[in-house]
């Protein structure tokens, strides 16, 4: 039996893949509960309940959004105190991380159940899909809350050197997700409704499980206990985090700017397509998230204990592995999007081939899609918010939404399938821009 691996190991490549290679799983995973849910909505319920889900899941997702950040945030602060053999204080910012959350989940939940028709409306939904988005999105906060610590502690199981055991608890809610989507809509014709429900228990299971196993004794460095409100340590997790929010909430956001426009230009089919298409999105940027994921705890613990030579070995790997995985996941993608829209809208021809048009062009991407999230994780891992903010608001604010608004006047409504290409490409030369500024600085190169 192979030995646990720690923070403070010296990695190589097969050793970094070992330590991410469960955190890339969770969020394989979890982007499960919305490709599930839209299998069963799509295929059991029809084109317009599929297109509703599609149109108040950017919503929902921005939502979420604030877990990945406190998430990502916090663990790089918890690293790096541990890095710095400050483990009471490690625990206490992580205590206090926590249960901030909480309170702002339930907060969240119960603002975005009132706002869900408004929300509707704004996101350009008629009278066809309004009463169907609503429905989707209110039975949805009922496990928000949940989902936002799930995020949370997919990179505090990974700080804490459980990242197996955070897989299995994303494991097991992806299956019952599965297994409820089967039932509620398969079985029990509840259509859209049972799509929420089974997010949402599945969700409450997977975000729960955790707190309970910090809560009792175990044999890991972290533990849920007694805290004290600490300004400093909220403010530095969310500008630690901020980059990896705003990445996450444009994204929701620009979802949500290009369901409007694709509504305008394509109709309810677009809006369906490009359904379609994020399914494909969410398990490849699972993988490159996921990997920032594992990584970012280990670069911030050597940050934190002035390990030069394996933070310049840490960066050094995991960008030729971000480049690797880069290629095979465009090949990948691109030979599976006549079997990915055959799964998802092989019941419409006219929507079929919609979707293999964008496909076909959005995943040239992904090529650089994990460079440009490794670029933006590495300063948060650095616990430098600011410059990591800087990439992620430019590449999915600036860029993004300039593209979106003003490309469809020039080009007509398929040139919104190759705007995240465009997006990729000047991404990546900010971020190398950035990373060589700071070499100096930070010795990672």
């Amino acid at each position: 039996m192979s030995r646990q691996l720690k923070l403070s190991d010296h990695y190589d490549y097969k050793r970094l893949l070992r330590f991410t290679r469960p955190s890339i799983l969770m969020m394989i995973f979890t982007s499960i509960y919305i490709i599930v849910d839209g299998y069963f909505v799509s295929n059991y319920a029809g084109a317009v309940p599929f297109a509703a889900l599609n149109l108040m899941m950017p919503f929902l997702m921005l939502l979420s959004s604030v877990g990945f950040m406190f998430g990502t945030g916090g663990a790089a602060l918890v690293s790096m105190k541990l890095g710095q053999q400050r483990k009471e204080q490690a625990n206490r910012a992580f205590s206090l991380i926590t249960y901030t959350l909480i309170v702002l989940g339930l907060l969240t939940s119960v603002v975005g159940y009132f706002l869900a028709p408004e929300v509707a409306v704004i996101l350009g939904a008629n009278e066809e899909l309004l009463p169907h988005s609503v429905l989707y999105a209110r039975i949805s906060m009922v496990g928000m809350t949940a989902f936002m610590l799930q995020h949370l502690f997919q990179s505090f199981l990974i700080t804490a050197e459980r990242p197996q055991f955070g897989f299995w608890i994303t494991v097991l809610a992806g299956v019952l997700n599965i297994i409820f989507d089967f039932l509620f809509i398969g079985v029990w014709d509840w259509g859209l409704a049972g799509a929420a429900w089974a997010t949402s228990i599945s969700e409450i299971i997977g975000g729960f499980i955790p707190i309970i196993y910090f809560l009792m004794p175990n044999k890991t460095v972290l533990r849920l206990g007694k805290t004290s409100w600490n300004w400093p340590v909220i403010y530095k997790t969310c500008t630690n985090g901020s980059s990896e929010f705003f990445s996450s909430a444009a994204s929701s956001l620009v979802g949500m700017l290009y369901n409007i426009q694709l509504l305008a230009y394509m109709g309810t089919n677009g809006v369906a397509a490009y359904g379609v298409i994020m399914y494909v999105n969410f398990i490849f940027v699972g993988i490159y998230f996921g990997y920032a994921m594992g990584v970012s705890p280990i670069i911030s613990y050597h940050y934190g204990a002035n390990n030069v030579q394996e933070l310049k070995s840490l960066c050094h790997r995991s960008t030729v592995l971000m480049f690797l995985s880069g290629v095979i996941l465009t090949v990948l993608a691109e030979l599976s999007v006549n079997l990915l829209a055959d799964i998802f809208v092989s019941y419409d021809a006219e929507l079929y081939d919609l979707a293999c048009i964008g496909m076909r062009i959005f995943d040239l991407a992904f090529i650089l899609m994990g460079l440009n999230v490794f670029a933006s994780t590495l300063f948060t891992a650095l616990n430098n918010g600011k410059i990591s903010a800087i990439l992620s608001i430019m590449r999915s604010v600036v860029f993004e939404v300039s593209l979106i608004i003003l490309l469809p006047l020039y080009f007509g409504g398929n040139s919104l399938w190759a705007i995240i290409v465009v997006v990729e490409v000047l991404s990546i030369f900010l971020g190398v821009f950035m990373v060589l500024r700071y070499r100096e600085r930070y010795q990672y190169y």
